[in-house]
This record gives structure tokens, C-alpha cells and sequence, in this order.
């Protein structure tokens, strides 16, 4: 029997042959679903991903309740935990068979799906805080797992270092140099970011576009498409 989740992520193969194969992808809940509502679309998705930031420094619990409210507009869910989010999280999330943090998956037939949580140091103290170098190697874990793919969706919590989603009110950025080095050498389709609630928007790092919907109860939702020629992100703003 295949963990609760994991069997409703990946459609049919025929479902990639229609005119508007999409998924929808959205960060830093931090607990507060009702927006989900808003998401134009989210129940024709082929599933929902989430980048990180479930809760607010909390638990499984609280995890739980925000992935059913998710699972109720759309079955199909992944996700992994941010910063703020418990290590116990991480292991439910892995119970549930939806986890991609350090892990990679086929989202659909030749188009990958892998993702790091967590974050830099951060001045708070938060919960799931590592070095950029542990973030480098569990990028490199996850790679292994879907490289043999032609399409790639990489989903990091943190973003990568020197773009418009990485940057603060006062300009100074605060992203991941081994998620920027990443991208540089990989080159995925699109990467879906998070973390810095305030740098909502998109960039391109070679011919990756970086898409960052900000927190979900301001922010917005990014809307993940696939087409003949690959992924591609499109900012959607509430």
C-alpha cells in the first residue's frame, strides 16, 4: 500500500496530453489557509507544492491541519518544511509519502520534482535552521534521484543568493550561494522559492526562471505549466 497522498500526486500519462497540464505551487503558509479559496484553478491542478513554512514554529499538528485544508481543494499535495517548521514535521510529512525535502521524484513522465527545506542562519533562532553547505549537499542528494530527467522542477525553501527573491526591504540579499550554484550548473526548468515573505516576484538565473509567491495570506501563487518545450512559472499575485 502506497503512503496516504503519494498515489493521487501523479495523474495518468494521457492527462499530460491536454492543452493545460499545470500545477500550483505556494510558501510561507504559516498556518493561515483561507486564501486557498483565491487559488483560481486549484482544484483542475495536478497537484499543489508546497515550498516550506507550514506553520509557525509549531508541530505536526498544526502541520496536518494546514495539508488537509490543502488536500481539500486538491488531493494531490507535496511539501516540505521551511525554517519554521518542526523536525517532526519533516518526519510526518515523510509518514504521509508527500516529503520532498532532499528527495526527488517523476512529477510526470520526463519532468522531475526535487526539493530542499529548511534555511540559512537566520538572525531568530528558528526551527530548521543549517549551513549553506548542508543545503548544498542535500541538493546534490536529491539530484541523484532525477537527473536521468529531461524537465526539472526544483523547489528550495531558501532562495538562491543575488535575485529579486532573495532581497530585502533595505536591498541587502540574503539567499543561499550553494542554491544559486546549484541552478547555475543544473539549469532546471523553474525553481520555486520562498522564505523572504517581502521579495515576491521572479527572475531568471540562466534559463531557470526563480519564482517567489511571498507569504500566502499577502502574497500570491505561482502557477507551474507544462508544455512541449518544458516548465514554465507564472507569478500570481491576490
Amino acid at each position: 500500500m502506497r503512503p496516504s497522498g503519494e498515489a493521487n500526486f501523479s495523474r495518468e500519462q494521457d492527462a499530460m496530453q491536454s492543452n493545460d497540464v499545470y500545477w500550483i505551487g505556494i510558501g510561507d503558509v504559516h498556518e493561515s489557509t483561507a486564501r486557498l479559496a483565491d487559488v483560481a484553478g486549484i482544484g483542475g491542478a495536478q497537484g499543489v507544492i508546497i515550498s516550506g513554512d507550514l506553520t509557525l514554529a509549531d508541530g505536526t499538528a498544526v502541520a496536518r491541519r494546514v495539508v488537509e485544508a490543502v488536500r481539500a481543494s486538491n488531493p494531490a499535495v507535496l511539501a516540505q518544511i521551511g525554517n519554521m517548521d518542526r523536525q517532526e514535521v519533516d518526519d510526518w510529512l515523510s509518514s504521509e509519502g508527500i516529503n520532498l525535502h532532499a528527495r526527488g521524484r517523476e512529477l510526470a513522465p520526463g519532468v522531475g520534482v526535487m526539493g530542499v527545506g529548511c534555511s540559512t542562519f537566520t538572525p531568530f533562532g528558528t526551527p530548521s535552521e543549517y549551513s549553506d553547505e548542508q543545503l548544498g549537499l542535500w541538493l546534490e542528494e536529491a539530484w541523484e534521484q532525477v537527473k536521468h530527467l529531461r524537465h526539472l522542477l526544483l523547489v528550495v525553501h531558501n532562495p538562491p543568493a543575488d535575485t529579486v527573491c532573495d532581497r530585502l526591504p533595505n536591498g541587502t540579499h540574503v539567499g543561499s550561494a550553494a542554491v544559486r550554484a546549484f541552478i547555475e550548473r543544473v539549469q532546471p526548468d523553474v525553481c520555486l522559492t520562498g522564505h523572504i515573505h517581502e521579495a515576491m516576484g521572479t527572475d531568471r538565473i540562466g534559463r531557470t526562471v526563480v519564482v517567489n509567491p511571498g507569504a500566502f495570506s499577502t502574497g500570491g501563487y505561482a502557477v507551474i505549466r507544462m508544455n512541449s518545450g518544458g516548465l514554465t512559472a507564472e507569478l500570481v499575485r491576490f
